[in-house]
């Protein structure tokens, strides 16, 4: 079953978890690895210049306190020199989860997140987006008002009105281990097409269930695979050659 992991943060795993992720599973034939910020995003670009199956995308992940001025041009202007290298812009978003903690405000957020989708467009390069439950339309705005397609929203949640219109707009989704176990993922999978679905581990975020205590691993997606499998009546060996060619053809990979 040839795989690949289409969101994952290798660069929080350790140099020995890494090479035992990359070299002691033939069949994950891709990772793509998303970054944090700018020295996460040279990590990833670095760790790509050391394994052939890393590919590599620079951003801000928003579940953190905003850059500053200075911070966000360095970054901007990094990956503009790095665009070539770069397989798309992610991890970027919305801080659903730090303004559950915290109560700050989304505008700011929001405002980085537009600078993000115009610099994609002009680079001509897929978004890797952290958006779910009330943002997700907040960020369909944006993808809408700049015309941008090629837009993979990882872990997703959200409301039935907020699904269908991601699925008129083309967007994609990826699925993480939490399927074998979670009703709410498996709802959203029974309802969403398998051409715009693909699989990831998020790694190194832990999981329950079976998973509960092991180091998050590209292999988990295989059960990931098998329950999506149930859910959507069709063999495994069929929906992984769907996500396989999925993931292929939305980051435009050549293998």
């Amino acid at each position: 079953m040839k795989m690949i992991d289409a969101h994952i943060h290798l660069d929080h795993y350790q140099d020995e978890e890494i090479k035992r992720i990359v070299l002691d599973s033939a069949h994950i034939e891709a990772l793509i690895s998303v970054s944090f910020h700018l020295e996460s995003s040279k990590r990833n670009l670095l760790l790509s210049q050391k394994y052939q199956k890393v590919k590599p995308a620079f951003g801000y992940h928003p579940e953190q306190s905003l850059p500053s001025e200075n911070e966000l041009n360095g970054l901007l202007n990094w990956m503009d020199d790095h665009c070539d290298e770069m397989i798309a812009v992610g991890e970027v978003g919305l801080p659903y989860y730090l303004r559950q903690e915290q109560g700050i405000s989304i505008a700011p957020y929001l405002e980085v997140l537009e600078v993000f989708i115009r610099k994609a467009k002009i680079w001509d390069k897929p978004i890797v987006l952290h958006a779910v439950y009330d943002d997700a339309p907040l960020v369909c705005d944006l993808l809408e008002k700049y015309s941008v397609s090629k837009a993979h929203f990882h872990w997703f949640k959200g409301d039935q009105k907020t699904i269908d219109r991601m699925i008129r707009n083309g967007y994609h989704i990826s699925i993480t281990p939490d399927v074998v176990y979670e009703q709410e993922i498996q709802q959203l999978v029974s309802i969403y097409p398998l051409e715009l679905i693909m699989v990831e581990t998020d790694g190194p975020w832990p999981f329950e269930g079976p998973f509960a205590g092991k180091m998050t691993h590209p292999n988990m997606m295989e059960e990931s695979i098998r329950k999506i499998a149930l859910l959507k009546k069709l063999s495994a060996e069929e929906v992984s050659d769907v996500f396989h060619q999925n993931t292929k053809r939305f980051y435009q990979l050549t293998f």
